[in-house]
C-alpha cells in the first residue's frame, strides 16, 4: 500500500509542486547573499597570498646579496655587486627591481664563543683579537614594495617590506 504522502508527492500534486518551488527560491536567495562574502574572503587570501609570496623575495634578494658578499673580503665591499646579485634574484622571480633598494654595510670584531664584539674594521688593531678570532661580517637590507591589486577601505594600497641577511665573510 502507498502512503498518501508518496502517492501526493509522486503523483505531481500541486502543493508539492509549490512546496519545491518555495525551497528552490529560498536556495537561490541564500545563494546570493553569501556569494558576496565567499568572493571578499577569496580576495582575501589571494591578496594575503601576494604579500607573504613578495615579503618571501624581498627576503631571498636580501639573502643573496648577503652571499655574494660573504665570498670574500673584497666583495664584501662591492656594493654594487651586492646590489646586482639581489636585483637579479628579485628579477629573476618576475619581481620589478625599481620598486627594490638594497643597501649593504659590513662590520668587524673579535668572536669570543660565538660572540662576536664590534671593532673597528681598518686601522690600528683591525684584525688583532686578545681572545677569539677576527671575524667580518656583511650585511645587506633590502626594502621591497608591496602594491595590492584590490582597494579595500582603511587598508593602505602598498606596504614596504624590509627583509636583513647578515652572513660571516670568508677570510681564505
Amino acid at each position: 500500500m502507498v502512503s498518501p504522502i508518496d502517492s501526493r508527492a509522486t503523483s505531481g500534486a500541486p502543493s508539492a509542486r509549490r512546496a519545491l518551488g518555495k525551497e528552490a527560491g529560498q536556495s537561490l536567495l541564500e545563494l546570493g547573499l553569501i556569494t558576496p562574502l565567499l568572493l571578499l574572503l577569496l580576495i582575501g587570501v589571494i591578496e594575503f597570498g601576494r604579500f607573504a609570496y613578495v615579503g618571501i623575495l624581498v627576503g631571498n634578494a636580501a639573502r643573496a646579496g648577503a652571499a655574494y658578499g660573504a665570498q670574500s673580503l673584497a666583495q664584501s665591499a662591492d656594493t654594487s655587486g651586492i646590489q646586482t646579485a639581489a636585483d637579479n634574484d628579485f628579477q629573476n622571480n618576475g619581481q620589478n627591481v625599481n620598486t627594490l633598494t638594497v643597501n649593504s654595510s659590513t662590520a668587524c670584531g673579535c668572536d669570543s664563543s660565538g660572540t662576536p664584539t664590534t671593532e673597528a674594521c681598518v686601522g690600528t688593531g683591525a684584525g688583532l683579537c686578545t681572545t677569539g678570532h677576527w671575524v667580518v661580517m656583511v650585511s645587506v637590507q633590502a626594502e621591497g614594495t608591496y602594491a595590492s591589486l584590490f582597494k579595500f577601505p582603511g587598508i593602505p594600497a602598498s606596504v614596504t617590506l624590509n627583509r636583513t641577511c647578515t652572513l660571516r665573510v670568508n677570510q681564505q
